[in-house]
């Protein structure tokens, strides 16, 4: 009998697991009463040194040996595709920084279902690199209401050969997937990983945000300074005096859209009346990131004031006639076929868009606003 008690641990190879959680307590043995042997942290790479059912006896690096639950941890494949994440993307250009609103994991894709490993804690500065959009997973009720509206049972499909209930109606078509947005990040450590984007708020000036009128700031970036000795903006009983002009981009308040922002808009400082003024707007396009800012010449021009360097900003819009985008259904990434670059250059209080003489300007596509689109719905309605 004490050769059989045994039998469910098994001597395990030279193999590692990864702490998932934000921290546990190791336990010297598996049982209702047991002593604390040692902590593990969130990404700490443990060596497994027995197995028993649930549980894993293991090596931390500081040499603490105990058992943990497997289930938080996450095994080497899982650990590898993070890795490889964070080489694929180590280049990539930052279209925005966020900060985390609270304690959450990042995925290795798009999705609340997928692997997670990497931990952050409320208040960690994030590096955004490009946005997907993934179905929200159904309900076991909701998944339910297709089949019982076509008359069949949870686990059987339409294509099944069962007898319908008869109705005179035909049976309601299924609704749309609710969409959710997911950004792929990478923290201050280099971790990088697929986060909901529900836990993150888009870092931007609390000065900008009461001109968001209602949409939200996708992106906020510094494009020039100016001096005001009275700006009229305290920082910790200290007058402001370097003030930030910004290029911003916005979006409405919806997940899965085929696009990034639908709007742009830049903020300069008005030196005599001490605020924020808007120097550029334009909306109801289709855009996507990243934004780009410098300090740019004008390649077309001949004069000296087209050869000083001045405060410049890019983005990318679909063109006329371009295919909407629409999700990608593995990755969730959008790839729209034709993109049209356009460049301003601040000149004085004013911006001109960099074209070479005589070039037709692209025609691009443009959107009906979400407001229009709220009307015409509830006019219909009322119109039934």
């Amino acid at each position: 009998m004490l050769s059989g008690c045994s039998y469910f641990r098994t001597k395990a190879a030279n193999r590692y697991v990864y702490v998932t959680t934000k921290q546990t307590v190791l336990r010297d043995r598996v049982a209702a009463v047991s002593m604390r042997s040692g902590t593990a942290f969130n990404g700490e790479k443990l060596e497994v040194l027995e197995r028993s059912r649930r549980f894993l006896k293991v090596r931390t690096p500081r040499g603490e040996v105990g058992w943990i639950e497997e289930k938080l941890t996450a095994n080497q494949h899982t650990a590898d595709q993070f890795e490889t994440l964070r080489a694929d993307h180590a280049n990539d250009p930052v279209v925005a920084a966020a900060t985390a609103r609270d304690e959450v994991y990042l995925h290795v894709a798009p999705g609340r279902e997928t692997a997670h490993f990497y931990r952050l804690a409320g208040g960690d500065t994030l590096s955004l690199l490009q946005r997907a959009a993934v179905a929200k997973p159904l309900s076991t009720e909701a998944a339910y209401l297709p089949h019982a509206a076509a008359g069949l049972t949870p686990d059987a499909t339409p294509g099944d050969n069962l007898t319908l209930k008869s109705d005179k109606n035909p049976p309601a078509a299924a609704p749309a997937p609710v969409m959710e947005d997911w950004w792929l990040a990478r923290d201050t450590k280099g971790h990088t990983g697929w986060i909901y984007s529900r836990m993150i708020d888009v870092n931007a000036p609390d000065t900008l945000a009461r001109y968001a009128e209602g949409q939200r700031i996708v992106g906020a970036y510094i494009l020039a300074h100016v001096q005001d000795p009275d700006s009229g903006i305290l920082d910790h009983g200290q007058t402001v005096t370097d003030i930030p002009e910004y290029v911003t981009v916005l979006s409405p308040y919806k997940a899965g859209l085929a696009y990034d922002f639908d709007q742009v808009r830049v903020f300069i400082w008005n030196l005599r009346k001490h605020r924020y003024e808007t120097a550029f707007r334009e909306h109801e396009i289709a855009g996507y990131l990243p934004v780009e800012v410098a300090l740019k010449k004008d390649p077309y021009g001949s004069t000296a004031a087209d050869q000083t360097p001045q405060p410049s900003f890019t983005y990318r819009v679909l063109a006329a006639g371009a295919p909407v985008p629409v999700p990608d259904p593995t990755t969730g990434l959008f790839k729209p076929a034709h993109l049209i670059v356009k460049t301003y250059r601040l000149e004085g209080n004013i911006f001109r868009r960099l074209l070479p003489p005589g070039t037709p300007v692209p025609e691009q596509a443009r959107l009906v606003p979400e407001a229009a689109k709220d009307k015409s719905k509830s006019k219909k309605k009322r119109k039934g």
